[in-house]
């Protein structure tokens, strides 16, 4: 049976090579102070990143590992991906922590990285590293995108292979095996879940449009080409940004070039029940990925410091 949502509480940002982790729950707005830090192992380049609620442990990806460690830096468990990869450029991996912090997912870009094997989707045991389950993935991704579930134990994964397109998977542990499904589209990129869980906000990979699809099972709602906003959809694109404001609000982003072929881009506000486009919205930034809308009516941006900037729609 499904759980009720848990509002989100932990977000991380590496910040000069420490894995910074911030307490939203504290309703603290401007730019945030973190609640800990985390001191990776030093010969590790760090690529993603994770933070327990309990603020005992941080978990991070390299090119060739997962990794646990707590906040002094002491390694807890390290997971090996093998063989070593010897690339330095394409592939990254990514994790992400189940909701109930039992379970670490790693995405792992296996075929970019020359190991001769596809793309894992890997379940991990958070306490101590070993693998619970293990998916080979269709897919020849550069990196992957992981949502968890406000509401069950379900993942989504967004996996990037570039110009060929973008898959998306679902998955979810049974008694030690991963029950995985793959949505029947390769040209439809995951920005976003909604805060109750019950939709996900997809851009079509060549930037014509965004859609709401219904949770789980994908169906679309609505969808919004370029021209909804008012824009030439021969010259205007969709960005692959923007995510619920809140339950009833998704911000999209459009960008295009002026005559001088300088790059713009404005926000949008998309009513998610009519599907109508309300008003532009300010995201109080210049960089148009630069914006991580939580689905309380705030947002993140990034401060000079590195640390992220909490803005208020109110």
């Amino acid at each position: 049976m499904a759980q009720s949502p848990r509002p989100l509480q932990l977000i991380t940002r590496l910040v000069d090579g420490r894995i910074c982790a911030y307490d939203l729950a504290a309703d603290a707005r401007g730019v945030l102070s973190p609640a800990m830090v985390f001191r990776p192992s030093p010969e590790d380049d760090v690529v993603d990143h994770a933070v327990a609620a309990g603020l005992q442990h941080a978990y991070y990806t390299t090119l060739n590992a997962a990794v646990c460690v707590t906040a002094d830096g002491a390694e807890v468990w390290r997971s090996q991906f093998e063989p070593q990869s010897n690339q330095q450029h394409g592939h990254r991996p990514s994790c992400v922590l189940s909701r109930d912090e039992r379970v670490v997912w790693v995405y792992r870009p296996d075929a970019m990285a020359g190991r001769n094997r596809p793309d894992q989707w890997v379940a991990l045991d958070a306490e101590a590293g070993a693998v619970i389950a293990q998916a080979d993935l269709q897919t020849v991704g550069h990196g992957g995108q992981q949502l968890r579930h406000p509401a069950s134990d379900q993942v989504l994964l967004d996996v990037g292979e570039g110009q060929d397109g973008s898959v998306i998977y679902r998955a979810s542990l049974t008694r030690g095996r991963m029950d995985l499904i793959c949505y029947p589209w390769s040209d439809r990129c995951l920005i976003d879940l909604a805060p109750d869980g019950h939709h996900f906000m997809t851009v079509h990979h060549e930037q014509a449009d965004i859609a709401i699809h219904t949770y789980p099972d994908g169906e679309v709602t609505f969808s919004l080409s370029v021209d909804a906003f008012g824009h030439d959809p021969d010259e205007i694109y969709v960005e692959w940004s923007g995510g619920y404001l809140n339950p009833d609000t998704v911000i999209v982003t459009l960008t295009g070039e002026t005559e001088d072929e300088q790059e713009w881009f404005r926000h949008y506000r998309v009513d998610v029940r009519s599907g109508q486009v309300r008003t532009e919205f300010d995201a109080r930034s210049d960089n148009p990925y630069d914006i991580q809308p939580l689905g309380d009516g705030t947002w993140l941006t990034t401060d000079s410091s590195g640390h992220p900037n909490r803005w208020t729609d109110s």
